[in-house]
């Protein structure tokens, strides 16, 4: 995360206690590498060279996965646009990846119907061929249907797979509205493809995360610890719970923290110029008929001002996003009412029957994307491609500095692959495992069909009963058989302000998922905020939880439920006061 912007920036409640992964890395504070940056790419890094067997450290300012990764789509997909760009190479990597995503991480990436509305012919078919070549953009130009059906005839050719990705079709105005009656009755063509749905990035994250820890003792990772300089002894790190600073030495050291790289550059003491995010933003509407409207698939468009836009049914919600706007990195990234005027402008032109308001808004989200700088370039054309920058640290001499330039989700694992294998050069290893087919945490052995599902209920169930192994299994993958073991010998309560978890459930999260506070509970460890399900209550619960397992007293938990309200207000206009008297 960055080194000057973050949620919880100055805001630490008192520990009970030396974290005892701080205090490993403490106890033996060197290692080959040193990653820093706790997003999906440096989580992925961390785990592949984990699974080389090299001596490899992750720190994180915040807690894992609360920066640019968290701010997602919940998208994994091929870029379609991309094509636009020229990209070939990032879209066939993205498309292969994507499918193979689909077989090692089945808990949480499943395939993903879309449909996109076309309202003309031939309109955007002159000016694409400029775009393509200058990456110019003029005014803006809906792209009509004879576009689209080039663009997907080619996104077929990359995503067939062996036959496993449907391929796209065209539906004229009348067989749409029979589809898809609340859509916009203008509109001359949808047409509609696959690509593939990310339910719960955050959680994802963590299993790629626990996979790398899972590899032995030479893995170690710590979040809320800050890489604050760079000195004759290694990278200074700062502990974000105690405020302890102490020194990790590496020979190597990798920067992956996103959109933040330059200014974790400038803390390292080496002025770089190599990032330019944008800012996209969602909101999550609590809205039962423009669910409804989607028909369970997302609504992929162009808005009218040629920014790609969707509409995405997901938890029993509706997530709408993204926009895509030139952001400062020293300041932080929230969603605008502006930008929340823009979306309820599109939900307009798609489904003009459907009304949405504020008041529909159980969360809303704001990050920004990890892209290089790219000075004239307009924000829709900046490559999502990614490289990586090597720099020798003078101070140290025979230590290399290595800094991630772009990356996005769906591409994770091959990223961490290629800048793996840059490490290792320098480390003088070799690889010996590919984490291509490898299945990534509770992804090994899910059961896929109905018969297999199943048989790993009936297996589960004796302690829980079945429908709780099969929520558990929703919710962990395969993980699940660790939580339900925890929890086959205890009486579960229901917590009394959101059921579908008990106490045991999260005291298991707290335990065994990092946790430092409550916040990683309510935005990372659970969908409770994404969903709107948090309440003042439900605070007050949770802390009294988690505090009994992290050691809180009345103090620190007083403290916590502070920190909390104030971290969903200022970033996710989750209003509690009001929440609590619904």
């Amino acid at each position: 995360m960055s080194p000057t912007t973050s949620p919880t920036t100055n805001r630490s409640t008192p520990a009970a206690g030396p974290r005892p992964e701080v205090a490993a890395l403490r106890a033996r504070p060197t290692a080959e590498v040193v990653i820093i940056g706790g997003g999906i790419n440096g989580i992925a890094t961390f785990r592949d060279l984990a699974l080389q067997g090299v001596d490899v450290v992750l720190v994180e300012r915040d807690d894992f996965v609360s920066g640019a990764s968290a701010a997602s789509s919940h998208m994994i997909h091929g870029g379609i646009r991309y094509l636009e760009n020229g990209e070939f190479r990032l879209v066939q990597e993205s498309v292969q990846e994507r499918n193979g995503l689909i077989r090692i991480a089945p808990h949480y990436v499943k395939p993903l119907e879309t449909t996109v509305p076309i309202f003309s012919t031939f309109s955007g078919i002159l000016s694409a061929p400029l775009r393509f070549l200058t990456h110019r953009q003029g005014a803006p130009s809906e792209r009509g249907a004879a576009l689209i059906k080039a663009g997907l005839t080619i996104y077929d050719a990359f995503s067939r797979d062996g036959g496993s990705a449907p391929r796209h079709r065209f539906l004229g105005a009348k067989k749409s509205l029979a589809e898809l009656p609340a859509l916009n009755p203008d509109l001359k063509y949808t047409a509609t493809y696959y690509d593939a749905s990310m339910h719960d990035p955050e959680r994802l994250a963590l299993d790629v995360l626990f996979d790398g820890l899972d590899a032995g003792e030479h893995a170690r990772a710590a979040n809320r610890l800050e890489a604050v300089g760079m000195g004759a002894r290694g990278v200074r790190v700062r502990d974000g719970v105690t405020g302890e600073e102490f020194d990790l030495a590496a020979d190597v050291v990798v920067n992956t923290s996103g959109p933040w790289t330059d200014l974790t550059n400038a803390q390292l003491g080496r002025d770089t110029r190599f990032m330019g995010g944008t800012k996209g933003s969602h909101i999550v509407l609590d809205n039962d008929e423009l669910l409804e409207a989607t028909g369970g698939r997302e609504i992929f468009f162009e808005h009218s001002d040629g920014r790609i836009v969707l509409i995405y049914p997901l938890k029993g919600r509706v997530m709408v996003g993204t926009t895509d706007l030139e952001h400062d990195m020293r300041e932080p990234a929230v969603c605008t009412e502006e930008e929340v005027d823009y979306f309820f402008d599109l939900v307009a032109h798609v489904f003009p029957s459907v009304r949405v308001d504020r008041s529909q808004i159980v969360f809303r989200f704001s990050g920004v994307r990890p892209l290089p700088r790219h000075d004239d370039t307009q924000p829709g054309f900046v490559s999502r491609d990614y490289r990586i920058e090597r720099a020798e640290v003078a101070e140290r001499p025979g230590t290399t500095v290595l800094s991630l330039v772009g990356g996005k989700w769906t591409t994770f694992r091959a990223l961490a692959e290629h800048l793996s294998d840059e490490v290792l050069g320098l480390v003088g290893r070799d690889r010996v495992h590919s984490t291509k087919g490898l299945a990534i945490g509770g992804g090994a052995g899910f059961p896929t069909t109905d018969a297999a599902r199943l048989v790993w209920v009936v297996g589960h169930g004796d302690g829980v009963g079945r429908e709780r192994a099969e929520q558990l299994l929703d919710r962990y993958g395969t993980r699940a058989d660790q939580v339900i073991r925890a929890l086959e010998d205890a009486a579960e309560t229901p917590l009394a302000n959101a059921p579908a978890y008990s106490r045991e459930e999260i005291a298991w999260l707290a335990a065994n998922e990092r946790v430092v506070h409550l916040v990683d509970v309510l935005l990372r460890r659970t969908s409770l905020a994404f969903t709107g399900a948090v309440t003042a209550p439900l605070l007050e619960e949770l802390a009294a939880v988690v505090g009994d397992v992290l050691g809180w007293d009345a103090q620190s938990r007083r403290a916590e439920v502070r920190l909390a309200r104030e971290v969903l207000a200022e970033r996710h206009g989750v209003a509690l006061d009001e929440l609590a008297a619904q």
